[in-house]
Protein backbone atom coordinates (compact mmCIF):
# COMPACT_ATOMS: atom_id res chain seq x y z
CA UNK A 1 0.00 0.00 0.00
CA UNK A 2 0.70 3.67 -0.73
CA UNK A 3 -0.17 6.86 1.33
CA UNK A 4 0.09 9.96 -0.02
CA UNK A 5 1.09 13.33 2.75
CA UNK A 6 0.30 16.58 1.17
CA UNK A 7 1.88 19.82 2.07
CA UNK A 8 0.24 23.08 1.34
CA UNK A 9 2.96 25.48 0.13
CA UNK A 10 1.47 28.24 1.88
CA UNK A 11 1.87 26.03 5.38
CA UNK A 12 5.83 25.62 4.45
CA UNK A 13 8.05 27.28 7.29
CA UNK A 14 9.36 30.46 6.47
CA UNK A 15 13.20 29.40 6.06
CA UNK A 16 12.34 27.59 3.29
CA UNK A 17 12.61 29.02 -0.41
CA UNK A 18 8.85 28.95 -2.09
CA UNK A 19 10.36 30.42 -4.98
CA UNK A 20 12.11 26.64 -5.74
CA UNK A 21 9.63 24.30 -4.54
CA UNK A 22 11.44 21.63 -6.70
CA UNK A 23 14.56 21.86 -4.46
CA UNK A 24 12.32 22.02 -1.13
CA UNK A 25 11.05 18.81 -2.90
CA UNK A 26 14.04 17.27 -3.22
CA UNK A 27 15.94 18.15 0.08
CA UNK A 28 12.16 16.78 1.79
CA UNK A 29 12.80 13.19 0.01
CA UNK A 30 16.45 13.24 0.45
CA UNK A 31 15.42 14.00 4.01
CA UNK A 32 13.63 10.67 4.49
CA UNK A 33 15.92 8.83 2.30
CA UNK A 34 18.24 9.48 4.66
CA UNK A 35 16.17 8.49 7.70
CA UNK A 36 15.27 4.80 5.55
CA UNK A 37 11.78 5.91 4.08
CA UNK A 38 11.69 5.28 0.65
CA UNK A 39 9.60 8.21 -0.72
CA UNK A 40 8.67 10.47 -3.66
CA UNK A 41 8.60 13.97 -3.23
CA UNK A 42 7.12 16.25 -6.36
CA UNK A 43 5.93 19.91 -6.31
CA UNK A 44 2.33 20.39 -7.60
CA UNK A 45 0.97 23.59 -8.38
CA UNK A 46 -0.79 24.28 -4.73
CA UNK A 47 0.91 21.61 -2.66
CA UNK A 48 3.89 19.30 -2.05
CA UNK A 49 3.15 15.50 -2.93
CA UNK A 50 5.06 12.63 -0.93
CA UNK A 51 4.57 9.05 -1.79
CA UNK A 52 5.37 6.55 0.35
CA UNK A 53 5.38 2.57 1.43
CA UNK A 54 2.29 3.04 3.77
CA UNK A 55 4.57 0.84 6.35
CA UNK A 56 6.70 3.84 6.61
CA UNK A 57 4.55 6.55 7.36
CA UNK A 58 5.55 7.22 11.19
CA UNK A 59 9.34 7.19 10.37
CA UNK A 60 8.27 9.96 7.69
CA UNK A 61 6.19 11.43 9.92
CA UNK A 62 8.90 11.98 12.78
CA UNK A 63 11.32 13.64 9.65
CA UNK A 64 8.48 16.01 8.70
CA UNK A 65 8.21 17.07 12.23
CA UNK A 66 12.33 17.36 12.24
CA UNK A 67 11.41 19.44 8.79
CA UNK A 68 8.99 21.36 10.83
CA UNK A 69 6.69 20.60 8.01
CA UNK A 70 3.77 18.90 9.94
Amino acid sequence: MTTTIRIDIATLPDHLDRSRLNSVAASIEDALKEAGVRADCSDLFSHLKIDLPTAQLAAASAVLVDLQLI
